[in-house]
């Protein structure tokens, strides 16, 4: 049995894949080997899906899709899986509604992140509020989709909810920006009493020293709570001369306080390497979505966007992850600060 403990609900029934023979003992993390899950043209009028979130709903699995259609405008779609592999995408995109009811869409959306809070489901996505911002929508039978106010003004990406209140507010991690594709970024944390109105801005983490994340960082799956603090996939970019490279990072934040970085690893858990990762229409990307994770065993799986062409899964169980982030720790006293100045 673990010593490090999952704190959450179950999911027995969740993908899984032990560590193949070609993947080093050292790895913490590795990929399935039927990857990628999600290939190119999946769905009518669809070109791409990728950087997608997954979770579990009425015994099976759902998920919020990033369609990049033919005419190159990106949309959230629907999907739905019986083994959290294998995807059936709605032909149209989510319909997104007002508070009263009446048709509210968009411009545009894309990187959907998705979190249950309580009995409600949260929808976070980019889309253009005047400039690059948060979009949000709740639901709670994936029926009937409400938007609700954008947290942020722009410019602001990489939003992600924490799947539960901390001291009585909602959490959320964000990337303040510029409107392009910003060369900086940290992760910010902001609370909200009800959803409406965010405030107590904490700085988190900056980008790291190390090459992989030495140009920007932003939040990835929703933060998975465990006995040791909140443990977070996110993603570190480098530049190089022929472009960014996207790689996934580990980091664990304190519990009550989760501005506060308890442990951030050096090393990557992921980066490109595989083919669907280096080539496609956007080459070199590994970017976490989201996890589904089971609390008794111990085991997760990281659903990522790949090369901005593909949906990739890759596997770990929490006592191995969380060991190998916490001995390459290297935090920095911007990491372990409140984050308040």
């Amino acid at each position: 049995m673990s010593t490090v403990k999952i704190i959450g609900p179950n999911a027995s029934n969740m993908p899984w894949q032990e560590r193949g023979e070609n993947t080093p003992k050292w790895m913490p993390v590795w990929r399935y080997s039927e990857n990628p899950i999600i290939g190119r043209n999946p769905a009518e009028g669809v070109a791409r899906i990728f950087n997608s979130a997954v979770i579990p709903y009425e015994g099976a699995f759902i998920g919020v899709f990033r369609g990049e259609q033919v005419n190159g405008v990106p949309y959230i779609y629907l999907g739905r899986s019986a083994d959290g592999i294998h995807w059936e995408f709605d032909k149209e995109k989510i319909n997104f509604v007002d508070e009263e009811g009446k048709p509210f869409m968009p411009v545009y959306a894309y990187d959907p992140r998705l979190v249950k809070v309580e009995d409600t489901y949260y929808i976070m996505w980019c889309q253009d509020f005047y400039g690059a911002s948060i979009g949000m929508a709740k639901t709670q039978d994936f029926k009937t989709f409400v938007r609700i106010e954008n947290p942020f003004l722009p410019f602001n990406r990489n939003a992600v909810l924490f799947p539960r209140k901390v001291n009585g507010n909602f959490l959320m991690l964000s990337r303040p920006s510029d409107s392009g594709h910003t060369p900086f970024g940290d992760i910010f944390l902001s609370e909200s009493p009800d959803m409406q109105f965010w405030g107590r801005h904490r700085h988190v983490m900056g980008k790291g020293r190390e090459w992989w994340e030495s140009l920007k960082i932003g939040g990835g799956a929703a933060p998975i709570e465990t006995s040791e603090g909140w443990l977070l996939f996110y993603h570190g970019v480098s530049g190089t001369c022929n472009g960014f490279v996207y790689s996934i990072g580990g980091a664990i934040l304190d519990i009550y306080r989760p501005s506060v970085v308890k442990y951030r690893c050096e090393n990557f858990l992921l980066t490109p390497e595989e083919w669907y990762e280096e080539r496609g229409f956007v080459p070199n990307v590994t970017f976490p979505c989201a996890t589904v994770h089971d609390a008794q065993s111990g085991r997760i799986a990281i659903y990522y966007g790949a090369a901005d062409s593909y949906v990739g899964l890759a596997f770990t169980r929490v006592e191995e992850v969380v060991a190998y982030i916490k001995e390459h720790s290297a935090v920095t006293e911007a990491d372990t600060e409140l984050g308040r100045r």
